[in-house]
């Protein structure tokens, strides 16, 4: 195993909330498909289940919170909630850096703090409480981790993207469109390069470990730049 890695799971079970009779499955939700022997050892699956799991109970917590609230904003507020950064946030709450089963190489290149990974083991981790304790055991760790986000008059409702395509559309213009610039960096750790094109403007550069995130950069260094303040609906 990776080396800065710890296996006392009492610790982590009460961070998160829950103690687990079956410990085999936190211990998958923890692992990383280069730790593992096969892909079916490793969290994808428990993640794809968490997600939903997720999903259903934030969207019930929504419900029950916002009886005022159109369908158009509870999606609003849904999709900030269970964004991968969001349950990035809550992994880091929970602390599960440590207790992730890394591969050497992606334990070297940092990955016990990438939010891709944090965001999956969080998403997997309420998956195997769901088969661990039921539904009422993964919503109850659902609702500690993200009801005080939930409640947050600050908290952002919309991805950079999904921001930067509505301030697009609202000036009619076309959708914004990326394309990559450059990949670097080794298969194991590697670094994006995206640019963001808008009718009229110049482009905006973002980098990240995927696609997925430097897109968002892209579109947030273009939010950023141009001063729209997408609380606002822009500048």
């Amino acid at each position: 195993m990776a080396p800065g890695f710890r296996d006392d799971l009492p610790v982590l079970e009460e961070k998160i909330g829950h103690c687990f009779a079956d410990k085999s499955m936190l211990k998958r939700a923890l692992t990383h498909v280069s730790a593992s022997v096969a892909r079916a050892d490793s969290y994808e699956r428990l993640e794809f289940l968490g997600d939903r799991v997720l999903g259903l109970v934030v969207a019930h917590m929504l419900v029950d919170a916002y009886a005022d609230d159109s369908e158009g904003l509870m999606s609003r507020r849904l999709a900030a909630l269970v964004r991968k950064e969001t349950c990035a946030e809550v992994a880091r709450e929970w602390e599960v850096g440590p207790f992730m089963r890394l591969g050497d190489g992606e334990a070297a290149a940092g990955g016990r703090d990438k939010d891709a990974i944090l965001g999956d083991i969080c998403e997997a981790i309420i998956g195997a409480v769901f088969l661990d304790g039921g539904h009422d055991a993964a919503a109850r760790v659902v609702r500690s981790a993200f009801g005080h986000r939930m409640m947050s008059p600050g908290r952002r409702l919309q991805d950079a993207k999904t921001a930067l395509q509505e301030w697009a559309q609202g000036r009619r213009l076309a959708a914004p469109s990326y394309r990559l610039a450059s990949r670097s960096g080794p298969d194991h750790a590697p670094k994006f390069e995206v640019l963001v094109d808008v009718d009229g403007f110049a482009p905006a550069e973002g980098s990240g470990a995927s696609k997925r995130v430097a897109e968002q950069a892209a579109a947030q260094a273009f939010l950023s730049r141009e001063g729209i303040d997408i609380h606002k609906g822009g500048a």
